[in-house]
């Protein structure tokens, strides 16, 4: 069509001329025949390229990524565009691989993890479950998926707000379980995610050491106690049988005595470190001005000048009598580490960033090790309790705080470091 008026013009003007017929017919064929060579080259040249983008397209919207155009270069437009969806090919072919890879991995992680999971759209209607999920519900995933939460026993659970722990009853257990609740996006639809973790052997295990460390510390004390005063006592029977008795016996039985009253003196006092550790009560929660507070604390010190750096004026919500007591014994830590080196040197501060951190500061030998700092009746001290830290850090985790120790850097000493959340 593009050359045609060409062609017709042409032609008008050769049959309107003054030629001969013979000349007039070998230039109607001549200029025919170049107007429809022209014609199908252009037609390979652009209608076939155009043909095998619109089979690539096609290839791609089947989502078959193995199908590519041969022969393009780039020494022209549709060259180019041959090359680039080529690419664009190559690179979805990649990407579904790598999906079906992640999508592989993810069924198989599901299918593996002992956490049951649940998904359920808007209906409430179950859409996928893992196979913790099956064993929990005890019946298969043919048989679940479609049912509402309330039919599968699940309706209270997706009532959960982030993560709680409730003991709950399924046909597959009965225990305390971790129930969280979220939300994912499928196919641009949102679900319900409900994810529920069996609580009960991990805390069953968790408490069960907990007992074999109570009996163990225990049984230390006690048979430190009970071991003198059995031999003391067996010493004084004998003394007690022999006829005559000494002439010093009578000292000899007070000194016994003495042994065994100075050993359940020690037993009673440790008996009721253990109950004041045991028996932290929960804060009760109210405005506590810090700088008032550390000063306080501060003044309460006498043994050696305790430096308190000035810092922003904060007030907290907190148990304030149950904070005293915290820096009341990290201070007196900080100080006892002094006089062992006679640096008689403590600084207190805090300063405020995302929370409120408080920080101790002592120039003594600073910590041997760290790994038993808050074990319970760990002591380095002669006359140490050996619950002081655990009973400061059971107070800060109260708080939803933390407290720890560690060696300073650079020169001797320790920094302890109260962490509390200002709201």
């Amino acid at each position: 069509m593009s050359g045609l008026p060409a062609v017709a013009v042409a032609l008008i003007l050769l049959w309107s001329g003054d030629y001969s017929p013979k000349v007039q017919w070998t230039l109607t064929l001549f200029i025919s025949g170049f107007w429809l060579g022209f014609a199908i080259a252009l037609r390979d040249r652009v209608v076939r390229p155009l043909q095998t983008i619109s089979n690539l397209l096609a290839a791609l919207h089947e989502e078959d990524f193995s199908v590519r155009a041969r022969g393009a270069t780039r020494d022209d437009a549709l060259g180019e565009l041959l090359i680039e969806v080529n690419s664009l090919s190559e690179t979805m072919r990649q990407q579904k691989m790598g999906a079906l890879e992640a999508t592989s991995l993810l069924r198989a992680v599901m299918s593996e993890i002992e956490v049951a999971v649940f998904a359920f759209d808007n209906d409430q209607k179950l859409r996928l479950v893992n196979r913790a999920g099956e064993k929990l519900l005890a019946q298969p995933m043919e048989r679940l998926m479609g049912q509402s939460a309330t039919q599968v026993g699940l309706k209270d659970a997706l009532d959960v707000t982030g993560f709680q722990t409730r003991q709950l009853s399924f046909p597959g257990g009965i225990g305390k379980y971790g129930v969280r609740h979220g939300s994912i996006r499928q196919s641009g639809v949102s679900h319900d995610l409900l994810v529920i973790s069996d609580l009960s052997q991990a805390l069953r295990e968790e408490e069960r050491q907990a007992w074999q460390r109570i009996v163990r510390v225990l049984g230390h004390e006690l048979n430190n106690s009970l071991t003198p005063i059995k031999s003391i006592a067996g010493s004084l029977g004998l003394l007690l049988s022999r006829t005559p008795r000494p002439e010093d016996w009578e000292s000899d039985v007070q000194r016994g005595l003495d042994v065994i009253a100075s050993r359940a003196e020690s037993l009673n006092r440790f008996m009721s470190a253990y109950a004041q550790l045991a028996k932290l009560p929960q804060p009760t929660l109210r405005s506590v001005d810090i700088a008032a507070l550390l000063r306080r604390v501060v003044s309460l010190e006498t043994r050696l000048s305790v430096t308190l750096n000035p810092g922003p004026e904060i007030t907290i919500q907190a148990d304030g009598d149950q904070l005293e007591q915290l820096l009341i014994n990290i201070i007196r830590n900080a100080v006892d580490a002094g006089l062992e080196t006679h640096s008689h040197e403590v600084c207190v501060g805090w300063a405020k960033n995302s929370q409120l951190e408080i920080t101790v500061e002592d120039f003594g030998p600073g910590l041997a090790g760290t790994t038993n700092l808050f074990v319970p009746f760990f002591t380095t001290k002669p006359k140490g309790s050996g619950i002081g830290l655990v009973l400061s850090r059971n107070i800060a985790e109260a708080h939803g705080g933390s407290l720890t120790l560690e060696n300073k850097k650079t020169g001797h000493g320790c920094i302890a470091r109260l962490r509390l959340p200002l709201k």
